[in-house]
């Protein structure tokens, strides 16, 4: 009941204020707006006798032993006055009187106001007062949780209690990072089966992945499995601009820890205060490394097993400064990486819960066409696709909307309205025709999905193709050349059919390009040999990409220069070789591709099958025997699953 009074009572504060200013405002202007002269006694006798006074007001002071006369003049503007000082005898004050009467000027007296005590505590007290108040007001925030000026140094942390009630049934996927925490969790429930064993458990645990995998998510439903206290702080929340503060705020909050352990401590982020000290163009950044140095410190100054246990979470772990990733400090680090096919599928059907979708949804046919998507990228996805179905009035998300809404994601909305001459058409639909022709001839080349010369973002059109197999780790030498032929057969497909090549191929040569440059500085795919010539150099504070180390002549920088060449050339011609021998069907996708403007997967597979020259057809390929019986069981397990 007295927080609430509390509460009540501050938030009067402000009109307390607004009063004491209006107040004050009106006091100093009303002083600085009124003009006193000075006179002397006889400077006023001659006004009288002149009859130039309007009025006199006299006030006995006895403590100083005179009489203050104040008054105006004829002639004074209307906030100036008098001010006349004359010894406290009667002999003065009768002639005083006496001279007024004679003109027909009647004198007012004022009884001593030094008798007055409220007048005396007004004058002496109030602004004394006032001030405090001011000063008060002004060295504390208002409706901060009672958290003023003066309580810069303690910590920003948020107290989420239980890790805000999420548990692993909320994070979906993320199999075997649930298993590497798990013992973290066994630890916070039961500390006395490891501490008999003589274990320790890890200090800190540092969740390393690209954005939107989930890192936040899997420290709270940590938290919310083992039911303890969830402390949660971004990395910038600990710099300041004054030195010192980061460093106070970093004790505050072990301090806060020490008090509810067992708990999770989570600092999102902390490359932002994480990072190598004493590196970069101007030296480092003092309040930084301050905080970084007490973080390390308080990670050295709690027991083994005290009850806390530090998570944090990065996708710049190259940056961090060695000294935290020690052992001791953050023991541990969980790689969160992006899901495959069957994570993503199981994390649609998360977000998929509160949307009303149609029928012919799959979750499973999404999942597969949407390689490389983050959690965070899937549950946009299905917002925009539930944007995109109220928009059009729609009472269910059908595919229709998924499909927009994922190139949407992909390339930006759809440029319906910009103007496209017939030209510009026929060379986009060559450009798009030649890409997707190489995706089907190719043995490993990517399916072809989708074809749109509809321009979106910055591109005119776009081939959408997806790999048959998901691979994220290795690719062959032949599995990159063929990249790069997919990549230049927009390129030749211009330049074979319509003589002309166009700034639409820009992008493509900028991949293919960089392809080529990496086969042969950085994985050795090149008659130089298996040597690596160049590697990035991240820099800490110059950024990523900002320069690249190369230990190499000149005379080597000539011969990577004519490998790239080589290879490009090998596989530009070889792209010409391709679109030259598909004629027919890359005249028919181009036609269909002007007068429709998008073609579907099986609009493209049907035309494929009519007019393509190609002889070894997919469904002959042992490659893709063995891929579609590879498909059929993990479409058998999903079913018992």
């Amino acid at each position: 009941m007295n927080i609430k009074r509390s509460k009540k009572s501050m938030s009067f504060m402000p009109y307390i204020l607004l009063l004491f200013v209006i107040l004050g405002s009106y006091l100093i202007l009303n002083t600085v707006s009124n003009k006193v002269n000075e006179l002397n006694y006889t400077e006023l006798t001659s006004e009288l006798n002149s009859g130039n006074v309007e009025e006199i007001v006299v006030t006995p002071k006895s403590a100083s032993g005179v009489y203050v006369v104040t008054g105006k003049l004829k002639d004074y503007a209307k906030n100036e006055t008098f001010k006349v000082t004359i010894p406290y005898t009667d002999t003065v004050i009768s002639s005083l009187y006496e001279n007024a009467e004679k003109q027909n000027l009647k004198v007012k007296t004022n009884t001593n106001p030094e008798n007055s005590a409220w007048i005396n505590v007004l004058i002496n007290i109030v602004p004394i007062v006032i001030f405090g108040v001011l000063l008060y007001l002004m060295f504390t925030r208002l409706g901060n949780n009672g958290k003023g000026t003066f309580d810069f140094g303690r910590s920003k942390a948020k107290l989420a209690d239980e890790g805000g009630n999420k548990t692993f049934k909320d994070v979906a996927g993320l199999k075997e990072e649930k298993e590497e925490v798990q013992e973290l969790i066994d630890f916070l429930k039961n500390p006395k089966k490891f501490t008999k064993m003589g274990a320790r458990i890890p200090k800190g645990v540092l969740l390393v992945g690209p954005p939107g995998t989930g890192k936040t998510l899997l420290a709270k439903a940590i938290a919310g499995e083992a039911k303890v206290p969830f402390f949660y702080i971004s990395g910038s929340d600990f710099v300041e601009l004054f030195v010192g503060v980061g460093a106070s705020r970093v004790r505050d909050m072990f301090k806060q820890a020490k008090q509810t352990a067992p708990c999770l401590i989570f600092i999102d982020e902390i490359d932002a205060v994480g990072r190598e000290r004493g590196t970069g163009l101007g030296g480092g950044h003092d309040e930084r490394e301050q905080t970084l140095n007490q973080l390390l410190s308080e990670m050295d100054g709690f027991g083994e097993n005290e009850g806390i246990i530090i998570i944090a979470a990065t996708n710049r772990p190259d940056v961090l400064d060695p000294a935290l990733l020690r052992p001791g400090r953050f023991d541990r680090q969980v790689t969160v990486g992006k899901p495959d096919v069957k994570e993503r599928e199981e994390i649609l059907k998360v977000h998929a819960k509160n949307k009303i979708l149609d029928n012919n949804v799959k979750l499973k046919f999404i999942a597969e066409r949407t390689p490389g998507y983050s959690g965070a990228d899937l549950e946009n996805l299905l917002n925009e696709a539930a944007l995109l179905a109220v928009r059009r009035n729609k009472n269910a998300i059908s595919m229709d909307e998924i499909d927009e809404a994922s190139d949407r994601v992909l390339m930006g909305p759809a440029k319906t309205s910009r103007k496209v001459t017939d030209y510009e058409k026929k060379i986009v639909a060559y450009h798009e025709a030649g890409h997707a022709v190489s995706g089907i001839i190719l043995p490993n080349g990517e399916e072809v999905h989708k074809i749109t010369i509809i321009p979106r973002g910055m591109a005119g059109g776009y081939t959408q193709m997806l790999p048959k197999e998901e691979r994220t780790l290795v690719y062959t030498k032949k599995e990159l050349e063929e990249q790069i032929i997919t990549l230049l057969s927009g390129r030749a497909s211009e330049e074979t059919y319509m003589n002309e090549i166009s700034t639409g191929a820009s992008d493509d040569l900028k991949r293919a390009t960089k392809i080529a440059r990496s086969m042969v500085t950085e994985y050795g795919m090149s008659s130089l040999g298996p040597m690596q010539f160049e590697h990035r150099s991240e820099s800490v504070f110059l950024g990523r990409d900002y320069n690249q180390t190369k230990n190499f002549s000149d005379q080597v920088a000539l011969q990577i220069d004519q490998e790239v060449k080589k290879i490009i050339d090998e596989c530009y011609k070889e792209a010409k070789k391709i679109v030259l021998g598909e004629k027919k069907l890359i005249s028919v996708l181009a036609d269909a591709l002007i007068t429709k403007e998008t073609l579907t997967k099986e609009e493209i597979e049907k035309l494929v099958e009519e007019n393509s020259n190609y002889k070894v057809k997919k469904e002959d390929n042992p490659d893709n025997e063995e891929s579609e019986k590879k498909e059929k069981k993990h479409t058998e397990e999903t079913d018992k699953e």
